[in-house]
């Protein structure tokens, strides 16, 4: 294997993967919260009356990202900044040791079914779309709940966790966990298909760099991440939109969502009555939270696991 991609494939054991993939995915959730909320609530704005539930006087709290996280502090308070968080939590840790580990079990597949070695571009895109893929169907139903918490305002919805899982497997059945699943898997496989193969390009240009955090993980990491969620950002739109469909769609804070049948559907008439941008809101947030989240989980995957396997190392040297 070339030197600019072992480090993700080869390093550790499993246990350490999985392990180090939850602590990555823990530490970066609770870093990126606030602006994972703000950017939520951007992705719902739709371009009609204001919400009952928002002052109509104040119409900039349906435009830009600094409007509404003034809106958000002022009206419900900082704590709102982490709506959400509890299942949010549950799903990075999930998502992220998932990834992590399909991610190497992907790679370790290819280079077996294809003893001559795909390119590492290649290699790289498909076990990322193939990681990308497993976290999101496993783990979407936190997704789901993460966003339907996120896009309450001052009327609470669902008062608890478990509250929420109950009303939703009750009234909308166990697909109404799912909602929107298609455009997820749409919107991720593509995204870490191309994070990964961007990632593992990018590293060895900033690995002899002195940087801060001694290393260039976090640096790549950002860039891929950029370059990724830009490309796919329509879906992840449109997945948002229809995760808060069902029989609690108007008592979201923006309570005016036009009610979407499919996806297709959905970004036809997001282009017709909001526009092309209509499928980018909230982009700018998106990637000013992208950024730091992927430095924070590739940064701390990286330190996590070198931790994890120098102890291991140094334990056995005693043995």
């Amino acid at each position: 294997m070339s030197a600019r991609s072992s480090h993700l494939k080869d390093e550790g054991t499993k246990l350490q993967v999985i392990s180090a993939g939850a602590v990555a995915g823990l530490l970066s959730r609770f870093v990126i919260a606030p602006l994972d909320v703000v950017k939520i609530r951007l992705q719902l704005q739709h371009n009609s009356s204001l919400s009952p539930l928002a002052p109509t006087s104040d119409a900039s709290v349906r435009r830009g990202t600094w409007a509404t996280f003034s809106h958000i502090l002022r009206q419900e308070g900082v704590t709102a900044l982490w709506k959400g968080n509890i299942p949010a939590e549950l799903m990075y840790v999930c998502y992220a040791s998932i990834q992590f580990t399909a991610y190497r079990s992907a790679t370790l597949f290819l280079q077996s079914a294809f003893p001559s070695r795909l390119p590492d571009s290649a290699e790289s895109f498909i076990a990322g779309a193939a990681a990308g893929a497993a976290g999101t169907g496993v783990t979407y139903p936190l997704d789901l709940l993460r966003t339907r918490f996120a896009a309450q305002g001052q009327r609470r919805i669902y008062t608890s966790l478990w509250g929420a899982i109950g009303d939703i497997k009750r009234d909308e059945g166990l697909r109404g966990f799912f909602r929107g699943l298609g455009p997820a898997w749409g919107q991720i496989v593509p995204l870490m298909g191309i994070f990964f193969a961007t990632y593992e390009a990018l590293r060895p240009h900033f690995t002899g760099m002195s940087l801060p955090w001694g290393s260039g993980d976090a640096v790549a990491g950002a860039l891929g991440s950029v370059v990724a969620k830009t490309a796919v950002f329509p879906l992840d739109l449109v997945r948002k939109r229809l995760q808060v469909q069902g029989p609690t769609r108007s008592h979201y804070v923006y309570s005016d969502i036009p009610e979407y049948t499919s996806t297709l559907r959905a970004m036809r008439v997001i282009v017709q009555r909001e526009g092309l941008r209509g499928l980018y809101k909230g982009l700018p947030i998106s990637l000013i939270k992208a950024a730091p989240a992927s430095a924070v989980t590739l940064w701390t995957y990286e330190q996590t696991l070198k931790l994890m396997t120098n102890r291991t190392s140094t334990q056995m040297a005693f043995v």
